[in-house]
């Protein structure tokens, strides 16, 4: 029955869906305490999607004045929750995904089925799917996912962030995904992000003779001619800093604070923001770690930052825009960084996210010297950063760039949609040419300029962003050794000439089949 009886208890009903949601918002937080990098960040943003009191107060009203069921009440409410997500379009459509999974969820504890996720198979298997809730994707396990294929999803959504993090072969927003039969064998190939059908028995014998696991990396990543390329490491925790550690990562490219502030009503004490990044500086001892201060808004709402009624969030208040409204948000963080950092022995660099003008520059490097942190910088996200950078750069010591965000906002294409896929990938040419100009900026003052974004953990893609101009690399820790060892076979002067290739393709396919054609080295490795 869709509605209660007339002798149903209203408020035991209610009471049902507090469980419900409570019990799946301690799963999705533990599953987060497992897991590291990437990972912790997606199951605690989901986490706090299922904790939203939008969502259990409406579908409590549901249950008292139109006496729904529970669980017809909770699908019906976060229904038109995501209806109204979707409707703002952009990054916060992407949380519609997160509403959806937490629903099923909510509704499969209420009705004591089992919750949705991953087959548990007895054997190694390629998973395919529609698309896969970030926080499936986070708990997989490479030993038994041999690889993925879906047909929704964007090559910088969070599916395929996540599988790079864990080291398994994805290839997402594949047109013909739900036309593969269970049983039928594949070769899935996530460099190239190609599926065959029905390889020859000689093909599947070459590809699993190949090692698997992560490649070694020594701790100095160079070209053949020997010119310093920092490859650093992504860390969004203590554990992922650990991760990194063991990786063998010259030091952290990007420290996402996010963490601490993630699936909380309220910011986080001074103290106890400085016991969590003491955490991480601890174990870069000597060694470069960039901070990035909070990244809220466009798909990381917080309520203490943010609005909730923002038209189009991906290009509102996110980033540094956030401290306009509420500047004693990020000025206790830098005072939290710089105890932080005095404590321990790393050299803290900290970077604003999302800067787009000379003056946001100029402010933020003014805050963070008048605490004792001296070197300030900015991430080049914004096409306008990009093209003004030989003024951004006068105002601070150095830049990293997002490729995520900066090839979103160059091809105005949303990450996460499918359909658009083609477009989000950094060997856009366009894209390349803003990472150029950002580098000539940073080298007219002699700034040092990074990228952080997912293009760095692209074998195939780091000599082009060397050859750019750029001089350092921070990535997913799995993916230093692949790095590392394209690098070492290609000269400066080959990187050179591979960056005005790509940049002078017409298409982003173009490019990166022109690049990998003189890149010999990857079909040697394996990528």
């Amino acid at each position: 029955a869709a509605t209660l009886g007339p002798d149903a208890d209203v408020e035991a009903a209610v009471a049902a869906i507090d469980d419900a949601v409570r019990s799946v918002q301690e799963d999705l937080a533990a599953r987060a305490a497992r897991a590291t990098g990437t990972a912790v960040e997606v199951l605690t943003v989901t986490a706090a999607m299922a904790a939203d009191t939008t969502l259990s107060k409406e579908s409590a009203r549901k249950v008292r004045d139109e006496r729904t069921v529970p669980e017809r009440a909770v699908w019906e409410a976060a229904g038109d929750l995501a209806a109204r997500l979707e409707s703002l379009g952009g990054m916060m459509a992407e949380r519609a995904h997160d509403v959806r999974d937490v629903r099923e969820r909510i509704v499969a504890a209420l009705t004591g089925r089992r919750a949705p996720g991953v087959p548990d198979l007895d054997h190694p298997f390629v998973l395919v799917a529609t698309d896969l809730a970030p926080a499936d994707t986070a708990t997989l396990d490479p030993a038994r996912v041999l690889a993925i294929v879906t047909s929704g999803g964007g090559p910088t959504s969070h599916t395929a962030i996540l599988a790079r993090s864990l080291g398994i072969p994805a290839v997402v927003a594949a047109p013909r995904a739900t036309d593969l039969a269970d049983g039928e064998t594949v070769l899935v190939d996530g460099s190239q992000g190609t599926v065959e059908r029905d390889p020859s028995p000689q093909d599947v014998a070459r590809v699993l003779d190949r090692p698997r696991g992560p490649r070694a990396f020594d701790g100095q990543g160079r070209t053949a001619d020997g010119v310093r390329v920092q490859l650093l490491a992504n860390v969004a925790d203590p554990a992922g800093a650990e991760a990194a550690v063991a990786a063998g990562a010259e030091g952290v490219g990007l420290f996402r604070t996010e963490f601490c502030f993630l699936g909380r009503t309220e910011e986080p004490g001074i103290d106890e923001q400085v016991a969590a990044y003491r955490a991480v500086l601890s174990a870069f001892g000597g060694r470069k770690v960039v901070v990035r201060t909070l990244d809220a808004g466009a798909d990381k709402p917080l309520p203490f930052v943010t609005a909730e009624d923002e038209p189009n969030p991906a290009l509102g208040v996110r980033g540094l825009r956030t401290a306009v409204r509420h500047p004693e948000v990020l000025t206790r963080q830098l005072d939290a960084i710089a105890q932080a950092a005095a404590a321990e022995e790393a050299d803290v660099w900290v970077m604003a996210p999302m800067v787009a003008t000379p003056d946001e520059a100029q402010e933020f490097a003014a805050a963070c010297r008048e605490r004792g942190l001296a070197t300030a910088g900015v991430m080049i996200e914004v096409p306008a950063a990009a093209i003004q950078s030989r003024w951004v750069l006068e105002q601070v010591d150095f830049a990293s760039i997002g490729t995520n965000d900066l090839t979103q906002y160059t091809m105005a294409a949303d990450r996460e949609t499918a359909d658009l896929a083609a477009l989000s990938t950094p060997w856009q040419p366009a894209v390349l040419s803003l990472v150029g100009a950002a580098c000539a900026g940073g080298a007219e003052h002699g700034r040092p300029v990074g990228v952080c974004g997912e293009a760095a953990a692209d074998p195939a893609l780091a000599p082009v962003l060397v050859g750019l101009g750029v001089t350092s690399l921070s990535m997913t820790p799995r993916a230093l050794g692949d790095v590392a060892a394209v690098l070492a076979a290609t000269t400066s002067e080959q990187c050179a000439a591979l960056a005005r290739i790509a940049v002078a393709s017409p298409t982003a396919s173009a490019a990166r089949d022109a690049v990998r054609a003189q890149l010999p080295v990857l079909e040697e490795l394996g990528l």
